[in-house]
């Protein structure tokens, strides 16, 4: 009778204590639960709250120039834009100082109170606004400079690098340097693509268009350069929309005569698709062109109408989501794209998700020394780091003396006189600096 009851006390106790442990299994799931919603309802209410521009303005290290404007220009202006939440987490871009007032209406006007990381859906709403006045020109400037901010605080708020944020497997893009040389004696550009070199560039972009002559013999400065990566050279060409068709594929038949092209870029006017066909139809080279261009509907014309046989795309056509839709668009039709330079390579994030890109371009043009950037060029790949967003700090006391309310008359940067009509050298008086 005793070892029953004594039996019946411990079956009391046990299930006593295993409802106690079911009980407070109970309470820590709730807490858990709390807490996670917590989190998450915290999570859903970042908001935008405003934006900030600032201008600096300084002079890049050497003088950069192509076809148009022979002679060249060695200023920077660049606008910082920072689109700010709640949370204390702020996404970072770069503007044009025309589109300022834009950015400032589109963030404040329509933005605000938004979650910013619903980025292809504010990219969406921004396009439908400018609906009626259209997405192009200075109101297309400042939807792109918004949109890479937006991706920017997007990976920031995930604290991992954009290129983890987009869905890129690897980190390195393959890089070619690009002189904007056209100003550069030919002792500078060697200087410049043995620089290159020296970092295992072997891919090189020359600014022709002027004199077929000239061309030739700064190609050859610049294969030889490269060379001294100890790979095979690539070179490529660039003459800014200055020739007609007709001109183009004479130039560059000359050309191909002598070395072999990776792409011949710009060879028309953008907007000409029957004479970029011409030209693509009448040479061995990819043509190559699209970074002048706004939206996606212009580069479905350009691949509707077969003008084209690589995409040439930048941050500043719809930004980040502009150039992975255009970037979408030429690998449903087996074209590759290349990505336009940018300051700091930041668009090698996107670059890097791209499973036909083939290089990005280099300028080296700017001073580094107001901010860090996390990549860097290794054996001709730019390699990506691990900081969140897109791995960009400024020093703040080191931008302070460049900072101004408004920057100089902005260099020329219209069509040279005589385009498409005759290829004569530079006058002396376009040289002048």
């Amino acid at each position: 009778m005793v070892l029953a009851t004594t039996r019946q006390a411990h079956y009391n106790l046990q299930n006593h204590v295993a409802r106690a442990h079911h009980t407070c299994a109970l309470m820590l799931d709730h807490m858990l639960f709390l807490q996670a919603t917590n989190f998450l309802r915290k999570d859903f209410l970042m908001k935008i709250t405003g934006v900030r521009t600032r201008i600096y303005e300084t002079q890049m290290n050497r003088w950069l120039g192509d076809a148009n404007n022979p002679g060249g220009w060695n200023r920077l202006i660049a606008v910082i834009v920072n689109i700010d939440t709640d949370e204390g987490i702020s996404g970072m871009s770069l503007g044009s100082v025309s589109a300022i007032n834009h950015i400032h209406g589109i963030v404040n006007g329509l933005l605000a109170g938004q979650d910013p990381r619903g980025v292809r859906g504010l990219w969406q709403k921004m396009n439908d606004e400018a609906f009626k006045a259209g997405n192009r020109g200075i109101v297309g400037d400042a939807i792109s400079a918004i949109d890479v901010a937006l991706w920017d605080l997007k990976a920031k708020a995930n604290n991992e690098p954009l290129w983890k944020t987009l869905g890129a497997s690897e980190r390195r893009v393959r890089a070619y340097a690009s002189g904007l040389d056209m100003p550069l004696s030919d002792d500078d550009l060697r200087t410049f693509y043995e620089g290159m070199a020296a970092k295992g560039i072997a891919a090189g972009k020359l600014k022709v268009g002027l004199n077929r002559e000239d061309d030739l013999r700064r190609l050859g400065i610049m294969h030889d350069a490269l060379a001294t990566s100890g790979k095979q050279p690539q070179l490529m060409i660039d003459s800014n929309e200055y020739w007609s068709p007709k001109q183009a594929i004479a130039h560059i038949r000359e050309i191909e005569r002598h070395y072999e092209l990776l792409w011949a870029e710009e060879p028309a006017r953008r907007w000409d698709y029957r004479g970029l066909r011409q030209v693509s139809q009448n040479v061995t080279t990819a043509v190559a062109t699209g970074e002048n261009l706004d939206e996606l509907q212009e580069f479905t014309d350009l691949v509707a109408n077969e003008a084209v046989d690589m995409i040439n795309v930048g941050a500043g056509s719809g930004g980040i989501t502009g150039m992975l839709q255009i970037a979408d668009l030429a690998y449903a039709f087996d074209l590759p794209v290349t990505l336009m330079n940018c300051a700091a390579n930041y668009t090698a994030h996107v670059a890097a998700v791209l499973p036909n890109h083939t290089h990005m371009e280099v300028l080296n043009a700017g001073r580094a020394y107001a901010m860090k950037v996390d990549n860097h060029i290794e054996d001709g790949w730019i390699i990506l780091g691990d900081k969140p967003g897109l791995g960009i700090e400024y020093d703040e006391a080191l931008l302070a003396p460049l900072l101004v309310d408004q920057p100089s008359p902005a260099p020329r940067s219209g069509r040279r006189v005589g385009a498409a009509l005759y290829q004569v050298p530079a006058d002396p008086s376009e040289l002048e600096h």
